[in-house]
């Protein structure tokens, strides 16, 4: 290895461009243009040997067909090795041994070399590209670029890996004065490449392309790097596919031309499998190859890209590599070989071993990855496998819980399901391919399935579905999450010709309300998932207040993936305001269908534990106004501690069980972050169970009700059909989803509707979920019924 490192700095501090030059033409040059011009009549004679500043030609044209599905959407050579394309690991070598300029022929995917690498300045050359509208073979690639080489030049693969001595293949091509010198390697396997014979002197006597077992006959290989002179491209037929080692080489040596081979010090390898660029990684981190590895060398053989997060309490094992911007939670485990790309996510309880992971990839939390490689833009929910030589390509999700088996191919774009077994490659089909609406709206993961890219165009998708100087209110909870997301969608619907009206930090009713009402048509709102910080949930409702029904959002979704966004002209762009009286408007609303004279009366103790969310901002006026007495806890806003984690979310609540028998309170009530569900405590300090606070409200209803009509999902209890029944009422069967049970709450005669996760609907006042709604409509049937909560929990009938 030192010698490998002695030897580039041989090259750095000789620096400059490598030239070459000769006082006289080779006896070949004359030759090649006697045989040319009888074999080929009016074509010019080849013009005289004189080399100057040698420029480089790398072939970046290939496919890759066997290392898909990795280059199922990217050229070969733009395939990652720790974190940066192949290509740039050449183009560095190259300007390691003072090239400055780079010719680069591309064909397959041309666009996406051309916009990642530009003109080159960043890497400190000036590259030019050479474009085949078909393909064209190596030989005939290079003429493709025959304008731009006018001197002696190197032609070296896009898509490998190494570190050989250029220099020294440059010194030998000048000694011997040859038309093309092959730089040699040797490898174990010979089967896939070309092998060379050479004479003592180097000058090669045969070649033979990938031979069986039967034909071998050496193990020195041609790896495709080559010196050749300008005038040997007179030799390759313009616009037909044409080989060097198949077509070229035997051409030139039918006619007595001179090729060498030069086998330099070094390490070179063709990344043409996918065992191959498994094996590369490993190479490159056990330092077997020369590279420039982004950011830092730490003790473990670690390398740490800038900026890169690795929190506490995680177990890293090297070598191993991880990547700018990238992070590790704590309790994440990473073992050898492991290599993760730029903008990774890993979280807690993670496991990976000799996993190559690409960009901007997210790794679940508890999830396993063995010897297996996953994508740029893909999800590995929670829980879920990838089992050895698995490969998940770009833009996939695999869902929660899956296994991906050994060997599997997952191809772009596809989705593997919740819990599924996977044991063949998903090529074609979609796999369920995922829309965009799900029970609780679109969600995902911020920044990787939600982006404010992404909000952008899904808030044009659903803007240009309403008229144009339609109205959207929006709204977001506490959490930055929130806040950049929303701000987002409000410039996706004023970018699609809508208004706006923007009630910024405010509980999801109060913006449903405000829909409701004649100041808007439709309403969105950005929030934070319960009991994940890191999921984002993008809720659309109409002017009802309420979800948007199924036909529209198959509406929006088909606008936004067939990108037939709405464009507003420069006069048509929305407007953006801020209403003032919004939160006025829903107090005086919710005081206006409540009998707050019954709960005056009364005057009730609460204790009521606001968990850090929006609606500190309504309840306490509106609590006040009623007569109430409240003992409030973590009565401010704080985004750091709005989202409770299952475990936060017990303490809050055996605090408030504990409290509420300590004060002697009325009543417990614990509000989720967007005021949407309560949890509830009775008077004795016990905390209700979901399904218990859900039949204790539909009793209340009841028992207050001439003709209750109570809407609750399928799922529900069978003693709420009881309870209704003996009130002479019915039961309303819904579907498993808060959009279902809302439009059922908006169906006539419906007085309730409710489901067992706290959130409960009072249609009179808005036909969606109300935290505060809940709580006050629950103080006001208690006063008329002149009961307390726990008597209504004893009385409930028995579950059979």
């Amino acid at each position: 290895m030192d010698r490998v490192r002695d030897r580039h700095r041989r090259v750095l501090r000789r620096g400059g461009p490598v030239r070459l030059r000769s006082a006289r033409r080779p006896p070949w040059v004359a030759r090649a243009g006697r045989s040319l011009a009888s074999d080929h009549p009016g074509r010019p004679h080849v013009p005289g040997y004189h080399v100057r500043t040698m420029k480089a030609v790398v072939m970046a044209g290939g496919q890759g067909t066997r290392l898909r599905p990795l280059t199922s959407n990217q050229p070969k050579p733009m395939l990652p090795i720790v974190g940066e394309p192949m290509m740039q690991h050449i183009l560095r070598l190259l300007r390691r041994h003072g090239f400055s300029e780079v010719v680069v022929t591309v064909q397959f995917l041309a666009s996406v070399v051309r916009n990642f690498f530009g003109d080159g300045s960043d890497l400190g050359l000036r590259l030019t590209y050479a474009t085949e509208q078909e393909p064209l073979g190596t030989a005939g690639s290079v003429k493709n670029a025959e304008s731009l080489l006018h001197d002696t030049f190197l032609v070296i693969s896009g898509d490998a890996v190494t570190d050989l001595d250029l220099a020294e293949v440059l010194r030998f091509h000048k000694e011997k004065g040859a038309a093309v010198t092959v730089t040699l390697n040797r490898v174990q396997d010979p089967l896939e490449f070309g092998i060379v014979i050479a004479g003592s002197d180097g000058r090669i006597e045969r070649f033979l392309e990938k031979p069986g077992w039967g034909e071998v006959f050496s193990d020195t290989i041609n790896t495709g790097i080559y010196v050749i002179e300008p005038e040997v491209l007179s030799f390759i037929p313009p616009g037909e596919e044409f080989d060097f080692a198949h077509d070229l080489f035997p051409l030139l040596m039918a006619k007595g031309l001179p090729l060498y081979g030069c086998a330099p010090d070094g390490y070179w390898t063709d990344v043409g499998t996918l065992e191959a660029y498994f094996k590369v990684h490993r190479d490159v981190l056990d330092r077997k190859v020369e590279l420039e590895l982004p950011g830092f060398h730490m003790d473990g053989d670690l390398w740490v890209g800038e900026d890169a997060e690795i929190e506490p309490g995680a177990r890293l094992r090297g070598p191993l590599f991880v990547g700018p911007n990238t992070r590790v939670e704590k309790g994440a485990e990473l073992r050898e070989y492991t290599a993760l790309g730029s903008n990774v996510v890993v979280k807690t309880g993670a496991f990976l071993h000799r996993a190559i992971v690409h960009d901007n990839a997210y790794i679940g939390a508890s999830t396993t990855l063995r010897g297996c490689m996953v994508g740029k833009n893909s999800d590995v929910a929670s829980g879920a496998t990838v089992d050895e030589g698995a490969v998940i390509a770009d833009e996939c999700h695999i869902g929660q819980g899956s296994v991906v088996n050994p060997r599997v191919k997952v191809y772009p774009f596809k989705t593997v399901d919740p819990g599924a077994l996977v044991s063949q490659s998903i090529i074609w089909e979609s796999r369920g391919s995922r829309g965009l609406f799900g029970d609780r709206g679109v969600t995902g993961l911020v920044n990787i399935d939600v982006t404010p890219e992404m909000a952008i165009r899904l808030a044009m998708a659903f803007a240009t579905s309403l008229p144009k100087r339609s109205v959207v209110v929006a709204s977001r909870d506490v959490t930055r999450t929130a806040r950049i997301i929303k701000r987002a969608m409000v410039v996706g619907v004023n970018a699609a010709g809508v208004h706006v009206h923007d009630l910024e930090l405010a509980p999801v009713p109060m913006a449903r309300l405000y829909a409701r009402s004649a100041r808007a048509n439709s309403g969105l709102a950005a929030r934070t998932a319960p009991l994940d910080p890191s999921t984002v949930e993008l809720v659309f409702f109409d002017g009802r207040g309420i979800d948007i029904d199924l036909a529209t959002q198959r509406k929006v979704e088909r606008i936004f993936y067939r990108d037939d966004l709405r464009r507003a002209f420069h006069h048509e762009i929305g407007e953006l305001n801020f209403p003032a009286r919004g939160r006025e408007y829903y107090l005086g609303g919710m005081m206006n269908v409540l009998d707050a004279g019954s709960i005056r009366m009364r005057h009730p103790k609460l204790v009521v534990d606001y968990g850090f969310g929006a609606t500190v901002l309504t309840a306490p006026p509106l609590l006040g106004q009623v007569g109430t007495e409240v003992l409030a806890v973590d009565a401010v806003l704080d985004e750091d501690r709005a989202v409770l984690s299952p475990e936060q979310t017990e303490h809050h609540l055996a605090r408030l069980s504990e409290l509420v028998r300590s004060t002697g309170a009325d009543l417990g009530v614990l509000f989720d972050s967007t005021g949407e569900r309560v949890r509830l405590v009775d008077e004795r300090g016990r905390l209700l169970g979901l399904s218990e606070s859900l039949l204790a409200m539909i009793s209340l209803v009841a028992r207050t009700s001439p003709y209750p009509q109570v809407a609750v999902p399928v799922v529900t209890s069978r003693v709420a059909e009881e309870i209704v029944a003996r009130h002479g009422g019915r039961i309303v069967w819904t579907r498993i989803s808060a959009s279902a049970l809302m439009a059922a709450a908006e169906e006539r005669g419906v007085t309730f509707a409710g489901a067992e996760g706290g959130g409960y609907i009072f249609p009179e006042f808005l036909a969606a979920y109300d935290g505060l709604m809940s709580v006050a409509r629950l103080l006001e049937l208690l006063a008329r019924t002149q009961t307390t909560l726990a008597t209504v929990v004893d009385e409930l009938p028995s579950a059979h």
